[in-house]
């Protein structure tokens, strides 16, 4: 700047030289010289307010290094804008594959972000609800009081008015942000009711054939049994330890089936051939107690895993024999139909209770 008011007074003195009048060329020098900064201010603020360019103004003397220095700086603001974008499309991105909702909150609840997720589960809409407080949205006293103590050291359960069951777990994000995951329990829910219940059902059944089985050694160290006394004794007490080996099998099967990993299903099943094989054994089962009528499409196979879809159809013949009373006529269909393969099983019994039928499908339920 020095050096720029040194070189404008040059001429200024050089014309004084010769035609006097000092001051006035020293004052029009200088004024010169306030125009022409005047002037690249003007640009200046053109190109940072108005112009939309990446490149400064071309700049001469002191505002070179200056323009210089501004596209410098605009151009790091600008890699810096990209990579925090960049930053923010991947956790966005993160989020959205999760199998949990994310809601990002302010302190004060309000809904600065939130995935798709979010939108299914929590009844959010994006971006509409931008801004809104979460509490007016999800109106529950619980959860009101959760994000008010600000104890987030455990999760909180809700169930909400649709009957889903939620775990919201809260957590501080940023300084004055909050981060909410929340997860649908409720199939663990049912799911835990439903194995409670399947166990409450086995130790009821456990607890019958064992009454029964103490109750007769008990007879008979008191009172030693023979003749039919003994053998009715000795056969219904076959029978009960039969009925605890069902149950017992019953529950291994349940266990193995939890515990196996993902199966192959592109195994050729000979269904035919393996109806035949369970057809001699519900025969051998009921002793001939029910009548059987087998109509099988010899030529329909399957493709799946072999062994799991026989548990599955002789659990489905051999529940018709086991409770059906005697007399009744079972019969067995494996037809092709409109959608494909068919398996039925049909008997004149009593039937299954009306308030099982709905939950048939849900594991551990043990129905009548």
């Amino acid at each position: 700047m020095v050096l720029e008011l040194i070189l404008c007074c040059i001429p200024a003195f050089i014309l004084s030289a010769f035609f006097g009048y000092l001051p006035w060329f020293l004052l029009a020098s200088v004024t010169g010289l306030l125009i022409w900064h005047f002037w690249n201010l003007l640009r200046l603020s053109w190109w940072l307010w108005v112009d939309r360019s990446m490149t400064p103004p071309p700049g001469r003397g002191s505002w070179e290094p200056l323009l210089y220095g501004l596209h410098q700086m605009q151009l790091r603001n600008k890699k810096r804008r990209r990579e925090l974008g960049n930053l923010i499309k991947r956790f966005r991105s993160g989020a959205e594959s999760l199998p949990d909702a994310v809601v990002l909150t302010t302190e004060e609840g309000g809904i600065f972000w939130c995935n798709g997720l979010a939108q299914q589960v929590l009844g959010l809409r994006w971006p509409d609800d931008s801004g809104q407080n979460i509490l007016n949205l999800l109106r529950y006293p619980e959860f009101t009081q959760y994000l008010k103590t600000r104890d987030f050291s455990r999760p909180i359960n809700l169930v909400l008015n649709t009957g889903r069951h939620l775990e919201i777990r809260v957590m501080p994000y940023t300084d004055k942000q909050l981060l909410m995951v929340a997860r649908d329990v409720t199939q663990m829910h049912q799911l835990e009711g439903s194995r409670r219940n399947f166990f409450a059902n086995a130790s009821h059944e456990l607890r019958t054939p064992l009454t029964v089985l103490q109750g007769y050694l008990e007879m008979m160290q008191e009172h030693p049994l023979e003749g039919t006394t003994r053998e009715k004794a000795l056969h219904t007490m076959r029978e009960q330890t039969y009925r605890m080996e069902g149950l017992v099998k019953q529950l291994l099967t349940l266990s193995k089936i939890e515990a196996a990993p993902t199966l192959q299903l592109n195994e050729k099943v000979d269904v035919p051939m393996m109806l035949r094989v369970i057809e001699h054994e519900a025969q051998t089962l009921s002793q001939h107690k029910h009548t059987f009528t087998f109509d099988v499409d010899n030529s329909l196979n399957v493709r799946g895993n072999e062994e799991q879809l026989r548990s599955a159809i002789s659990n489905l013949v051999y529940n018709a024999v086991n409770h059906t009373p005697a007399g009744t006529h079972i019969t067995v269909r494996w037809q092709h139909v409109v959608s494909g393969a068919e398996f039925c099983v049909e008997d004149n019994g009593p039937g299954i209770a009306a308030e099982h039928i709905p939950r048939l499908t849900e594991r551990f339920l043990s129905g009548r």
